[in-house]
């Protein structure tokens, strides 16, 4: 598929490509063939860290089923771990192509997007459409390998996925939609293991959202002086001086949850010692980045892949260490 360069360029290009958020030095670009990498770009194949924050929740859910059993680690687990990896890849760059969709009108306006490939021209809607569904039916393809349960709980994440890009013009709380969507992977997760949800799953799942409440607001503190002028809505803007505090709250109720639902899922008091990192990684985070600064507030929203994995890493050694 080859795209339509006829397409107008921003008006403000210097401008977009000195605050571009395309990655061209991305290995990705070198292995495969020019024609794709529009398509890599759509994908966000370039920037893996949305992956991950898609990713991780499933191997977090995965986790703390694990945790709440009396099995060894085996082989099922690694497998459904490679699987949610994959089905990850796939819906990310799926949901990607969708927000990319929504916001072409947008995308343009915004120096941090204006030369991604629907508004720079370098795809059109109908490419971007058809690429989007084939990444559906790959990651309906992934899903199927598991149980009925996990089936029903991954597809009921679908209309969270799809609502999700057009929050921005009606709601101040956009990062909220995204942790509904982006954390659903606690709940599939333990269901691949478990088969039926309880309250362990769902309090996780809660301090996921938190989660992602905190650092998708410093994400988007990125883009507050161009939203306001577009009318793009976010909690950024919402909370503008007082991000700080909220942020702050945000990722302590994450912690809190993170620990109640360890506790609800049977593990020992050690989660609060092996969860340390996790906590003083989180409060730092809020505490230290300048939130006038993008090249900081992009760091530090980079880092919630770290703070993720310390917080799987804190489940997993509560489970080995207490049995």
């Amino acid at each position: 598929m080859t795209g339509n360069k006829s397409l107008q360029k921003p008006a403000h290009i210097e401008r977009a490509n000195k605050a571009s958020d395309i990655v061209n030095e991305s290995i990705v670009f070198s292995q495969l063939p020019s024609s794709w990498h529009p398509y890599i770009r759509l994908a966000r194949l370039d920037r893996p860290i949305g992956t991950w924050l898609l990713l991780i929740p499933c191997w977090q859910g995965l986790a703390l089923a694990f945790a709440s059993s009396q099995s060894s680690l085996d082989w099922q687990l690694i497998y459904f771990a490679i699987l949610f990896a994959l089905g990850a890849v796939l819906m990310r760059g799926a949901g990607c192509a969708l927000n990319d969709i929504a916001d072409r009108n947008i995308d343009g306006k915004i120096a941090r997007t204006a030369l991604r490939p629907i508004p720079a021209g370098d795809i059109t809607v109908r490419q971007a459409i058809v690429f989007m569904m084939l990444l559906m039916f790959g990651g309906a393809l992934v899903l199927i390998q598991f149980n009925l349960p996990t089936i029903i709980v991954g597809l009921a994440s679908l209309p969270f996925a799809a609502i999700y890009p057009f929050m921005k013009r009606f709601t101040w709380w956009p990062q909220l939609f995204l942790g509904i969507a982006f954390n659903w992977g606690i709940l599939v997760g333990w269901t691949a293991i478990v088969e039926q949800l309880s309250w362990p799953p769902i309090i996780l799942y809660l301090a996921g959202v938190m989660w992602t409440l905190g650092y998708d607001t410093i994400y988007a503190h990125q883009d507050k002086e161009d939203d306001a002028l577009v009318g793009v809505k976010s909690t950024a803007r919402l909370f503008q001086a007082k991000s700080k505090y909220w942020i702050s709250a945000f990722y302590v109720l994450s912690i809190l949850g993170t620990v109640a639902a360890g506790f609800l899922a049977g593990l020992s008091a050690l989660l609060i010692l092996f969860l340390t990192p996790f906590a003083y990684h989180l409060i730092r985070q809020s505490l230290k980045t300048n939130f006038n600064e993008p090249a900081e507030c992009l760091l530090a929203f980079k880092s919630n892949r770290n703070a993720g994995f310390l917080m799987l890493v804190g489940i997993i050694l509560t489970k080995l260490f207490q049995a």
